[in-house]
């Protein structure tokens, strides 16, 4: 027969162990977001050791992860989002796609699409600027090897976030593009409101530059709204571009009402604010890339 006074210590010592262990559990269930099953046998094969966890959940989700990415690749992509980011002298646009809105939504998707623009957005500070303008498309392949801050692939991060979520994901195109003193380079998406942040989401995106002698921070927003409503094809040369009789289907940004002031045309707003549109971007998810005829680099891999 167990002595009381054993038996209390033997039950007192088996209650703190499970305390200590559902705190343990719960600790990394809030910091990783991985399941009660999943954060349980990690802590089993690493006897507890929270840090050790973490990394062997992280290693696993990989594994999955490249394995769902290699049996969901063939799984249509149509939703996901543009993500936009600049600071006034670079700017990137990145299309970002996944098989359903609801995941578009996801706030995991939304981590992993902060982690693509900012790679890609660094990547792009490093090419090497010929011009008053560069503008240098990324296609997939290229884009999926760049390198994030904690050394992984971006590729690495999809398939992380494709075996958390479930859903193909897809990092179909981005855009840098540079600008020289004396030109700012603006830009937002939509439907996000437009505000000073520099880093948004959206189901569209712009970029535009602009020269002036001073920065035009609201106008320059104004114009990317334009860009994304009106979707003009070019800027337009008044020696060469006729504008269209019906204003409607008017596709030269010159001679298209002003979305936020149809008593004004892009070419009578341009002349009274004593500014010159130099080039622009345009994103818009699931649109074909050959519509797309703006582009004076393309950076591809090999």
């Amino acid at each position: 027969m167990i002595p009381r006074q054993l038996f209390r210590s033997i039950y007192t010592n088996y209650v703190l162990y499970n305390a200590s262990k559902k705190s343990l559990l719960s600790k990394l269930r809030k910091k990783t977001g991985y399941t009660f099953v999943n954060c349980k046998k990690a802590l089993e094969v690493n006897d507890n050791d929270v840090e050790k966890a973490e990394q062997w959940l992280k290693d696993q989700a990989q594994i999955e992860g490249w394995s769902k990415a290699t049996k969901l690749q063939s799984r249509l992509t149509t939703q996901g989002l543009i993500a936009m980011v600049t600071n006034k002298t670079h700017g990137t646009l990145v299309e970002i796609n996944c098989e359903t809105d609801f995941v578009a939504r996801n706030k995991k998707f939304h981590d992993l699409a902060e982690i693509i623009l900012s790679t890609v957005f660094k990547h792009g500070m490093t090419i090497e600027q010929n011009s008053l303008i560069n503008k240098t498309l990324l296609h997939t392949e290229l884009i999926n090897k760049l390198s994030a801050d904690d050394g992984k692939s971006l590729a690495d991060h999809s398939a992380l976030t494709i075996g958390s979520i479930g859903e193909n994901i897809n990092i179909k195109r981005a855009l840098c593009m540079s600008v020289q003193p004396g030109v700012y380079l603006y830009g937002c998406t939509h439907p996000n409101p437009i505000n000073p942040v520099p880093l948004s989401f959206g189901r569209y995106g712009a970029l535009v530059a602009i020269k002036s002698n001073k920065n035009k921070e609201v106008l320059g927003m104004q114009l990317c709204q334009h860009i994304i409503g009106m979707n003009p094809v070019k800027i337009g040369d008044p020696k060469v571009d006729e504008p269209f009789d019906n204003i409607e289907d008017e596709p030269v940004m010159l001679y298209q009402e002003f979305l936020l002031d149809p008593s004004l045309s892009i070419q009578q707003l341009l002349q009274n604010e004593q500014i010159e549109i130099l080039d622009f971007a345009r994103f818009e998810i699931g649109e074909a890339l050959e519509s797309k005829q703006m582009l004076d680099t393309v950076e591809t891999c090999g």
